[in-house]
């Protein structure tokens, strides 16, 4: 075996490891009683409303919800390797991020006068 292949096939059984206790050790340790609340579908908090047979309309706010979170976690993820190689980048790197960032802060704002962080 590669000696690079060892640490990450290592980090795998222990996430693995880890998984499986927690399933096991959930299952003997938690609450046995089930009620309606816990078997009911979880919908952030709003009372599910009752869909018809051939599916019906869907709030789109929680679509939006979840393209904004990828969004801005998308900047995250840029934002880490640029931090890490700033030195090495030079002016250019900073001109890029610059623009990238701007061009998240205008979505950001055209999102915040829309009213899509707003939570009715």
């Amino acid at each position: 075996m590669n000696n690079v292949a060892i640490p990450i096939l290592a980090l795998g059984l222990l996430a693995g490891g880890f998984a499986v206790f927690s399933v096991i050790v959930a299952s003997i340790t938690g609450p046995k009683r089930y009620n309606r609340a816990r078997v009911d579908a979880y919908e952030c908090g709003i009372e599910p409303t009752p869909q018809p047979m051939g599916g019906g309309r869907f709030p789109v706010k929680y679509y939006l919800t979840a393209m904004l979170f990828i969004v801005f976690d998308i900047e995250i993820v840029f934002l880490y390797p640029w931090a890490v190689a700033f030195d090495q980048l030079g002016v250019f790197g900073l001109v890029e991020m610059v623009l990238f960032i701007a061009t998240v802060l205008v979505v950001y704002a055209y999102i915040w006068r829309r009213g899509g962080l707003e939570w009715d």
